[in-house]
């Protein structure tokens, strides 16, 4: 099956119910309490490894694997792969800055694997692979020195090509869709959706994206500014298969972005929350319950077709949520009127 009939297939399945999506790798990571050993595991490596969860998936294959199976256990129909720091930007700090391939390519496979035997399990509910794509930690909207606001430590070529070797890494590994997300800038998202759409035209097809914003205030914008609206209108170009919300915040913080999100989107809306608002440790104290009876107030308002967890949430917390939204029906695509739409800090809509 092409990737475009697997788009296909994610359509149908969400016209019929709400799907989900799973929840984060570091935190489930984090129980595993490893030392930097346990992340390097007899490997070779100039610098310390530990927090490097994405070289896992070379190391400890084993790890990643049983993650991933936790949360196809748990209901998940949506699993990412272990990739949210795999481009040679962020491994840079872990001196792997080479490396990106290799890892990419491992986290594919090895979710592949996982997601391709549970549905060998049961063929009528399909599991789908998404390729994770992260924001990095440069930015390309922003200067990181304060005496000069022109300055960027990155060009938006270097970021585009950093995503387009992540990119053939995870295809090459057998995804079927890209996720670009956690976007807290536009222009970094602009050049993932750019790699994308240069890397499917290598391979002489459509690749399926994913989007999903960030918001890093309650005046909800991202950090390069914009609402969602306005994010929205920068990236619609694109026709992502999903736009979204994920980390930011609870459930409850992003409720009203949710809302105004809706009605803008001609596709599917994917909502993956934090289990709440961290607390003075930076842990998540917000039970599966609460988070599902949250999202179950979102299903029954007609606001979602994919849901998941993010920062904190686990496979109880996926599990919690694959049980509320079941039997719930899944939001309607509105009807939208054409128009010009432009973008800046905000949306402009010229009918």
């Amino acid at each position: 099956m092409t990737r475009a009939e697997k788009a296909d297939q994610l359509r149908e399945a969400a016209a019929e119910r709400i799907l989900v999506k799973d929840g984060p790798y570091g935190s489930m990571i984090q129980s595993y309490r490893l030392d930097e050993e346990g992340f390097r595991a007899g490997g070779s490596y100039n610098h310390d490894q530990k927090g490097n969860n994405d070289l896992l998936n070379l190391t400890r294959p084993e790890i990643i694997t049983e993650i991933c199976n936790a949360y196809l256990e748990a209901g998940a129909d949506i699993v990412a792969t272990n990739t949210f720091n795999s481009n040679s930007i962020s491994l840079s700090d872990y001196g792997l800055s080479g490396s990106a391939r290799e890892i990419n390519l491992a986290a594919a496979r090895i979710t592949r694997a996982c997601a391709d035997a549970y549905t060998a399990r049961d063929p009528a509910k399909p599991r789908f692979v998404v390729g994770a794509l992260g924001p990095t930690n440069k930015t390309l909207s922003i200067s990181p020195n304060v005496n000069d606001p022109g300055y960027r430590a990155v060009t938006f070529d270097e970021v585009k090509d950093m995503y387009r070797e992540q990119i053939d890494g995870l295809l090459d590994g057998g995804v079927d869709f890209i996720l670009v997300e956690t976007v807290f800038d536009t222009l970094n998202a602009k050049a993932a959706i750019f790699a994308t759409s240069e890397a499917g035209e290598a391979r002489g097809e459509e690749l399926p994206v994913m989007v999903s914003m960030t918001l890093t205030d309650l005046a909800g914008r991202n950090l390069s500014g914009q609402t969602v609206e306005a994010f929205w209108h920068s990236v619609r170009h694109a026709k992502p298969i999903t736009m979204g919300l994920n980390c930011s915040f609870g459930a409850t913080e992003l409720h009203p972005y949710v809302n105004a999100l809706n009605p803008q989107v001609d596709g599917l809306v994917c909502v993956y929350p934090n289990a709440g608002l961290p607390n003075e440790l930076g842990a998540y104290d917000e039970p599966p319950e609460m988070t599902a009876k949250l999202v179950k107030g979102w299903a029954e308002n007609g606001w979602l077709n994919v849901v998941g967890g993010c920062c904190g949430t686990t496979p109880a917390h996926i599990k919690a949520v694959a049980d509320a939204v079941r039997g719930l029906k899944p939001r309607q695509k509105p009807s939208v009127i054409p128009a010009l739409r432009l973008s800046g800090m905000e949306a402009a809509s010229f009918f």
